[in-house]
């Protein structure tokens, strides 16, 4: 896991980090990564996997995490008035990093590409469906919701990892992230304390920013329920979401799926919130399989 191969893009005001992986001249499959994960959440082995399976895959960070612009003079809005109602300190919406995310694809001069999101990503890449359906040749929603309060809640313990005061140096942030994914990882898989080290302590050397972090969650906890927007969406998709989610409860997955018209629903039996490597082959497979069905269809 290096940082050898990033490029910078600009986007409006802001830069977005990205790499990529594969042919440029294969179908591009779009990584949209989740709440306070940067781009390497995407596992270099993951990425690989699909490259090798015919596909152009970008990975990159969404503003406010890693290498990629953050809006330091916003400051760090106040997560706990947010949570009661209070909106006035809350910089930008999911909206925006749906329109980042259409202007990436802008500067790489892709036209349309397929797009997986991943919790929070699989939020923004809902709302570039439903903003932008040309630019969405198929949809992958992982481990997200609809923005309805009434399905996807977090487990107690699950929502109070989330809120857990961030950490002050290297160290404790690692053994923070450890602490995170033994409570939200996947029961049903190995758990791979070394490569969560490894990726922890990564992405502290990139950029540990926890105001950043908190500017994202305020964007994800004021975002309007999607469900009948989801409605319109075009695209063929595919919702996975794990059985024993305890971070997106996988009624999150399920409302998704049958919001959306024809969306396959695959869920997950031992995976929580995160990609164990265990699932990855499965996960591979039922993406390619889609991409393949679509590009088949022209």
């Amino acid at each position: 896991m290096t940082d050898t191969g990033i490029e910078k893009a600009r986007v409006g005001d802001i830069e977005l980090a990205y790499e990529t992986f594969g042919d440029a001249g294969n179908p591009p499959l779009l990584l949209v990564m989740g709440l306070a994960t940067q781009m390497v959440g995407w596992p270099d082995d993951f990425c690989a996997g699909l490259a090798a399976r015919g596909l152009y895959v970008v990975r990159f960070d969404n503003r406010d995490i890693g290498l990629s612009t953050h809006l330091d003079e916003a400051g760090a809005p106040d997560v706990m008035a947010v949570l009661a109602g209070n909106r006035s300190g809350v910089p930008y919406a999911l909206a925006d990093l749906a329109e980042d995310t259409a202007g990436l694809l802008d500067a790489l001069g892709i036209g349309s590409a397929h797009v997986v999101g991943a919790s929070m990503g699989g939020m923004v890449a809902q709302l570039l469906a439903i903003r932008h359906p040309e630019r969405v040749r198929s949809l992958t929603s992982i481990m997200s919701t609809t923005g309805d309060p009434a399905v996807g809640a977090p487990a107690e313990a699950a929502m109070g990892v989330l809120l857990a005061p961030p950490a002050t140096d290297r160290e404790s942030a690692i053994q923070r992230t450890v602490d995170t994914y033994r409570v939200i990882g996947s029961p049903g898989f190995e758990f791979d304390e070394e490569s969560v080290r490894q990726r922890a302590g990564l992405s502290f050397d990139r950029r540990y920013n926890p105001a950043g972090v908190a500017r994202q969650l305020a964007a994800i906890l004021t975002t309007h329920d999607r469900t009948q927007h989801l409605g319109e969406i075009t695209a063929p998709t595919l919702v996975i979401h794990g059985a024993q989610d305890p971070l997106v409860d996988v009624s999150g997955g399920r409302a998704t799926a049958a919001a959306i018209p024809d969306a396959e629903l695959m869920v997950v039996e031992g995976m929580g919130h995160d990609l164990p490597r265990g699932v990855w082959p499965e996960l591979t497979d039922r993406i390619a399989a889609l991409v393949e069905r679509v590009e088949r269809a022209g």
